[in-house]
């Protein structure tokens, strides 16, 4: 198979969809690897060394998607990359698909095979091509709430963790699943007083367990959330369904009676966001401000670490990627019943039951679109 992998096209997203070492993989294995020029750039990797592994170099975009059997790439793509999408080309990347109707009727006037990296699942029922960016997410969406506490940001001038005498900042997380767990881990580690919201009992008391009394766990009610909300200096939204909207959770109402200066971050929102006042930024102007409350709700967060993160999702993506190449899209997938949750439009048709849902449009079974290629 003939795999491409253009440079990403989303404002400051320095990210790439595959790595040398993954190049090489696919190379080793008979697969002609097409990377566009500079693709690698912004983790520090040059030209040369996807040659070294076994790549073409192309210096354009439409060089890779005109070539190219497959698209792996990072983000979803952009309206003059879907532009470029032909029929029966396979697209593997995350889509995020739920919130965003242009992009959906575009992949599916398309015709072409597109899977989604965060609705592959396991056999636990996790997302393991989404873990590793929520991972990154949950991590940093800390590290963006401090700094937007900084007075010089807007915020109310508080630091996270206090210092002896001066008691710390109170961090409200919304969500207890992969991202709400690291960002659990950074907050409290900084010296904030946190707590968590789920619904999931199961969750709430693995949290419990893992992080102590320092952890204050709360079963999610809207009573439950204003409180803690009201009470706040930061709020981390870490609310995920897997391929759908994410609900909204804070109100407006709520923001308008939250402390000045406090800062909500929305990590959900790729998703359409878990609170009502939420818009999605970017890396370039990441925080706008609703009610004297600093919202930061950049959409391609991990992308602000892109070697981390680009190492990290090829880690989990490659094997994947690999199948992909070795079996084509209708046996990869059938072969493989949680591979086969990733495909969200297959020749026209639309396969991700949530998506359907969202926008109101028909929902075709997986299976069944793949029998008509």
């Amino acid at each position: 198979m003939h795999v491409g992998v253009p440079k990403e096209v989303k404002v400051a997203e320095r990210r790439v969809g595959l790595t040398p070492a993954g190049v090489r993989e696919l190379a080793s294995q008979g697969h002609q690897v097409t990377v566009q020029s500079t693709a690698g750039a912004g983790i520090g990797v040059p030209d040369t060394a996807y040659i070294a592994a076994g790549a073409q170099v192309a210096e354009s975009a439409e060089a890779v998607w005109a070539d190219a059997d497959m698209i792996v790439k990072v983000k979803e793509p952009q309206a003059q990359e879907r532009a470029m999408l032909r029929e029966h080309q396979i697209l593997f990347t995350y889509l995020h698909l739920a919130p965003d109707v242009p992009q959906t009727q575009d992949l599916l006037s398309s015709g072409a095979t597109c899977i989604a990296y965060e609705t592959v699942t396991d056999r636990n029922g996790g997302l393991p091509l989404l873990a590793p960016m929520s991972q990154v997410a949950g991590r940093m969406s800390v590290q963006a709430g401090a700094h937007c506490l900084e007075a010089i940001n807007g915020g109310s001038g508080l630091l996270l963790g206090g210092v002896p005498g001066v008691p710390p900042a109170k961090t409200v997380v919304i969500g207890g699943g992969v991202v709400g767990e690291n960002a659990i881990e950074m907050a409290a580690g900084l010296g904030s007083e946190v707590a968590v919201l789920d619904r999931n009992l199961d969750v709430l008391d693995r949290l419990s367990r893992r992080f102590g009394t320092g952890l204050q766990t709360v079963y999610s009610t809207a009573q439950a959330v204003e409180e803690l909300v009201l009470d706040a200096d930061l709020v981390i939204g870490a609310v995920l369904v897997k391929g759908a909207t994410a609900p909204k959770l804070v109100t407006a109402e709520m923001v308008t009676n939250m402390r000045p200066g406090s800062v909500l971050v929305d990590v959900a929102i790729d998703q359409g966001g878990c609170f009502e006042t939420s818009r999605p930024t970017t890396h370039d102007a990441p925080t706008y401000v609703v009610d004297d409350v600093v919202h930061y709700c950049v959409a391609n967060m991990p992308g602000g670490v892109p070697r981390t993160s680009t190492y990290a999702l090829n880690n989990a993506t490659l094997p994947f990627t690999l199948a992909l190449a070795r079996h084509g899209a209708q046996e990869a997938l059938l072969n493989d019943p949680h591979f086969l949750g990733g495909l969200n439009v297959c020749n026209g048709m639309l396969t991700e039951r949530n998506v359907a849902e969202a926008q109101g449009l028909e929902y075709v079974e997986p299976a069944a679109a793949l029998a008509k290629l």
